[in-house]
């Protein structure tokens, strides 16, 4: 059910946080992974000590820029050199002018959000079918809370983000004689480097004092989900958006405040 060996997975923004356990769940599975990383976000021995402690087979690991074609092509082409098609993508990479005022806002600073984080879903798809002649298998774009709740500052990152999950519904459905399936995986609050930068290294303490522990997810299963609709077993959902947040988004809200306002202090 979960054998990927033979497989091939390529992870954009794969060398940390999310992206990494997401890789390291598709090796440890057998699959050969792929990973990317801007300049000097990646430290390589650490990662392959990581799949090594796993079991996992040594990953390829490139430096490229999301939103540079001519980096995308030389990474198809390095991955070329090793397999013949790749079989699952990941679009992991995003970035974000973080907004403090109105007067943050420019059409430059959206379109740059949108180009890195929502469009690599589909150039690197297509330029995929280009290199290999055979669209991946399975497309998974991964998002974040924005689209569907305020977060601070937040404001490009989410509009690219909903871009992108606009896109995964029409890529799928281009795609879908082609028999790829394309979903959205979108994560809430993750304890990763990616959560301090963007909300302050000051967020979490102060959001202990109104959520439980538990309304933090951890990466790891963020990256089971992903695997799972990679396995074969979740072919009938596509073109989708699926929540990872152990159901907390329904409940933990200012009723549940209200609820348990004695043992909370409030």
């Amino acid at each position: 059910m979960l054998d990927f060996r033979g497989k091939v997975a390529l992870v954009t923004g794969g060398t940390m946080g999310i992206g990494l356990e997401t890789a390291l769940a598709f090796g440890r599975r057998g699959a050969a992974c792929a990973l990317t990383y801007k300049w000097g976000t990646a430290d390589e021995d650490e990662v392959r000590s990581r799949f090594a402690a796993a079991g996992a087979p040594a990953p390829l690991i490139v430096r490229a820029d999301a939103a540079d074609s001519e980096d995308t092509d030389a990474l198809l082409a390095e991955i070329g050199r090793r397999h013949a098609r790749v079989d699952v993508f990941v679009s992991n990479v995003s970035a974000a002018l973080i907004i403090n005022k109105l007067d943050d806002y420019s059409p430059r600073a959206l379109f740059t959000s949108i180009e890195y984080s929502a469009w690599p879903l589909v150039e690197y798809t297509m330029r995929m079918k280009r290199t290999f002649g055979a669209y991946p298998r399975y497309v998974i774009g991964m998002s974040s809370t924005g689209p569907d709740a305020y977060s601070k500052g937040y404001d490009f990152m989410a509009a690219s983000k909903a871009v992108m999950e606009t896109l995964c519904r029409y890529l799928n459905y281009r795609l879908y004689d082609e028999g790829v399936r394309v979903n959205v995986v979108r994560s809430r609050n993750v304890r990763t480097l990616a959560l301090s930068d963007t909300f302050g290294a000051e967020f979490e303490g102060f959001a202990r004092r109104f959520v439980r522990d538990e309304h933090y997810i951890e990466a790891k299963e963020v990256a089971d989900v992903v695997v799972a609709l990679c396995s074969g077993w979740l072919d009938g959902v596509s073109g989708q958006t699926l929540t990872v947040d152990r159901g907390t988004t329904f409940f933990d809200n200012l009723m549940r405040l209200f609820n348990e306002r004695g043992r909370l202090a409030l």
